[in-house]
């Protein structure tokens, strides 16, 4: 919902935006706040998924920080704001969050369990990696391959258990990975058609974001899962069989 709001904002205001005296940008800002309240108040999302929402805020906007700034220019915003800190406008903390809103929301929802999740230690050094490495890799040897071999070897036979009304389904929990770095992929594009921010290959006009930015929305959303985990309970699915077996003995 969060995502998908903060989608249609940007689309709407691309075309039509005819409140004078408040620029875009600033006006997606408040919307985005007004949207949290909303959730919050509605009971549609706990105080404690806000919170993951607050810590993927802040998270992100070092990063847009540092990517945006003049020495490294990964993107840009191209459009006048004035809720921002340097380069960066302070709505773009919740197009990040928005993805930890969807993780914390869906891991409630369908009940998520796990087979041969890897220990919790682990996955946290990996994803510390992968943070270091959005930055580090502008001055040092990228080490996104790396760590996305690494994130095969400790994720291949991890299954994902999700369920939809009374029954719990599975797939690899890196195919699902896969599937939600691909949405945030087509979502970038149409932010960036959108005027939201543009890379310097579109600053003489839109063209489709590469296929290759999927690597790197892949690891973000490794690092997004793993931030969701310091939150969760990771309920692996083989103890959940056995306690099921025994209750089913018990009556």
């Amino acid at each position: 919902m969060f995502g998908g709001f903060l989608l249609a904002v940007m689309l709407i205001t691309r075309y039509w935006y005819p409140i004078e005296g408040l620029h875009r940008y600033d006006f997606i800002f408040l919307a985005a706040i007004a949207f949290q309240v909303f959730l919050l108040a509605f009971k549609l999302e706990t105080l404690r998924e806000a919170f993951v929402i607050i810590v993927f805020h802040l998270v992100a906007t070092v990063m847009e920080l540092f990517k945006t700034s003049d020495a490294i220019g990964a993107w840009v915003y191209p459009e006048a704001y004035v809720f921002g800190i340097a380069n960066v406008p302070l709505f773009t903390g919740f197009m990040y969050s928005a993805v930890g809103s969807y993780l914390a929301r869906v891991w409630r929802l369908f009940d998520f369990q796990y087979s041969y999740y890897p220990p919790k230690w682990a996955t946290v050094v990996l994803v510390t990696l992968v943070y270091v490495n959005f930055f580090s890799h502008h001055f040092i040897w990228d080490i996104r391959w790396v760590l996305l071999a690494a994130t095969l070897l400790m994720f291949y036979r991890t299954t994902i258990y999700f369920k939809v009304i009374s029954k719990h389904r599975s797939m690899p929990l890196l195919v699902g990975w896969f599937l939600v770095a691909m949405f945030i992929w087509f979502a970038e594009n149409i932010a960036t058609f959108a005027n939201i921010w543009i890379y310097p290959n579109q600053s003489n006009g839109w063209e489709m974001v590469p296929l290759a930015k999927l690597s790197s929305w892949f690891l973000l959303m490794l690092l997004s899962f793993v931030l969701v985990t310091l939150i969760k309970d990771i309920k692996v699915r083989e103890r959940v069989a056995k306690k099921e077996t025994i209750d089913e003995a018990t009556d």
